[in-house]
């Protein structure tokens, strides 16, 4: 399967001599391209993986075939710490379990750029 790689601008809204000013304000309106989410309508169907990642546990596999219904495994977060979400296992954000209509979600708390993730 080949791969095509295309760069794209830096969207953030830091001023980067000499890189298109996509989110500056500082640049005349005129000159900001105009923008829609039907730009981005050739990637509406690609798929993704998205995981939310609560805690993490290491364990002998020994243990592993012992675990039963109701068992209790003990993980490396605290009630109430952020939670990891990744995207195509990378770490794109992190947020909060929220109840919605008696189902679990995931509340983004903090985006995570890249090359600041663990």
């Amino acid at each position: 399967m080949a791969t095509d790689n295309v760069d794209l601008p830096d969207l953030s809204s830091e001023t980067t001599p000499g890189a298109p000013a996509l989110l500056n304000n500082d640049a005349p309106a005129e000159a900001m391209p105009k923008h829609s989410a039907a730009d981005l309508e050739a990637v509406f169907d690609v798929p993704v993986t998205v995981s939310a990642v609560l805690g993490k546990s290491a364990m002998e596999v020994s243990q592993l075939l012992k675990l039963g219904k109701g068992t209790i495994v003990e993980l490396d977060r605290k009630v109430g710490e952020a939670i990891d979400i990744y995207v195509n296992d990378r770490l794109v954000a992190r947020g909060e379990v929220v109840l919605v209509e008696e189902r679990l979600g995931i509340t983004m708390t903090e985006i995570i750029k890249a090359g600041s993730g663990s």
